[in-house]
């Protein structure tokens, strides 16, 4: 075995979305390829690598949180991300920070830490996103079954309440035939689920003059893959033709997760959404019409400035009325230079935590009547690296949680199973069936 006790070492943080924690991937195999080691977040590292997120302020705080643990260790600290792009200087100002690196230079990570090597002193490093037009391909490939594909990146939305365009900039995207050379890697790596990531993954085509649709389709030709998973989709994007297509596919998992944000057309309106909530149960309905055993998720935020009660109670009963199988639910944060932030009619810190319980609470019973549903049915599980107390763990294709007695590792494995019971973790207990 390979001595690598004098190998640089270098550890990683990473906060936010699935598209973060793709890109934390590639950059790490930049770092092993240079010859560094990989090493936990809280043991002592050369380098620690904090890849940010700036959706909400506790997201912010938990980035500072991260920062103070890594310059207590003695490395370097780097800070990319969002936040980076976002608010590089207020970052650069706290204790311990080394090197600050923004949208467009976070995959240059290597030669800015030589140029600090070199006592080329720069430390902040941030260009106008308007100017960031560049797609760096990311993917992860970890101990996971499950693989993040990074397929598009920035947003043309001009949503009120959020920074995400002005942390990555335009809607962009490499052509198909990049995609499917990195799904090729990640199926010859062994993973055999892709989830397909990005800023807002329905817009992908809009750099190079294609659309989604023709993406899913060229995706279920690759060979090695057993499952396709969409990280989440405009509910104005998805539309009946990739609905009827994934109905259809072998390989295209029967879950959905559409943001709804909110269930009241007034607040949709104040926060320039794309669409009325008539058309998200539109969509909703086709799903089920085609797909009645599928998953589907939404986000949601409370307390939008402005929402009423009567408001919250017309996104709680569309809601409940929609039979979603969960929820996302986020507080309304307030995040510098966005539109909402001058929106007047605040609604009160303790109001917003009220809706948050009742929406979550909501959550839970439309989870749980989801599994229910399907206990004593069969189901073909794909198995992941989850293996405690002689327990194997994985999901259906319609995203429910099932484990299994088991005394060998079944990571990467498709097996029929049998939907037992619930299990005091609120999963599914499951017996094996034969093929």
């Amino acid at each position: 075995m390979e001595n690598t006790d004098n190998k640089p070492s270098v550890a990683f943080f990473t906060l936010g979305c699935k598209l973060n924690f793709a890109e934390t991937a590639t950059i790490t195999r930049l770092f092993i390829e240079k010859g560094y080691r990989k090493t936990a977040f809280n043991a002592d590292a050369d380098i620690y690598v904090i890849n940010t997120c700036s959706v909400t302020a506790q997201a912010d705080k938990k980035c500072r949180q991260a920062i103070k643990k890594a310059s207590q260790n003695g490395g370097k600290v780097v800070v990319i991300g969002c936040y980076s792009q976002l608010k590089p200087d207020e970052i650069a100002a706290l204790q311990g920070v080394d090197l600050v690196l923004g949208t467009r230079d976070k995959f240059n990570i290597l030669e800015r830490l030589e140029d600090l090597e070199r006592g080329i002193n720069q430390r902040v490093h941030s260009s106008c996103i308007d100017t960031v037009e560049d797609f760096n391909a990311s993917f992860s490939l970890s101990d996971r079954t499950r693989a993040f594909l990074k397929v598009q990146d920035g947003c043309d939305y001009s949503c009120t309440y959020c920074t995400i365009p002005l942390a990555r900039g335009k809607s962009r995207n490499p052509n198909i035939n990049n995609i499917l050379e990195n799904t090729r890697e990640i199926a010859a790596s062994g993973i055999r689920e892709v989830v397909l990531t990005g800023v807002n993954i329905g817009d992908f085509g809009k750099s190079t003059g294609d659309n989604f649709f023709n993406l899913v389709k060229a995706l279920d030709t690759v060979e090695g893959i057993y499952r396709y998973r969409i990280s989440s989709i405009e509910p104005n994007l998805i539309t009946p033709e990739i609905i009827d297509y994934i109905a259809n596919s072998q390989k295209f998992a029967q879950h959905f997760h559409i943001p709804l944000q909110s269930g009241c057309n007034k607040i949709l309106g104040l926060m320039s959404r794309r669409y009325k909530r008539e058309l998200y149960a539109e969509r909703v309905n086709e799903i089920r019409k085609k797909l009645p055993h599928a998953c589907i998720g939404a986000d949601v935020i409370v307390g939008f400035p402005g929402e009423t009660d009567d408001d919250f109670e017309d996104t709680f009963s569309f809601i409940r009325d929609m039979g979603l199988s969960y929820l996302h639910v986020f507080p309304y944060s307030e995040r510098p230079d966005t539109k909402s932030i001058h929106f007047k009619e605040k609604v009160p810190a303790s109001t917003k935590e009220i809706r948050v319980k009742k929406l979550i609470d909501l959550s839970e019973r439309l989870r749980h009547n989801f599994y229910a549903a399907h206990i004593g049915t069969n189901q073909q599980v794909l198995f992941e690296n989850s293996f405690v107390n002689n327990k194997a763990a994985g999901f259906t294709n319609n995203y429910i949680r099932i484990e299994v007695d088991s005394d060998v590792t079944l990571r990467g494995k498709l097996a029929l199973v049998h939907l037992d019971k619930f299990n005091e973790n609120g999963h599914v207990n499951g017996s094996f069936l034969i093929n």
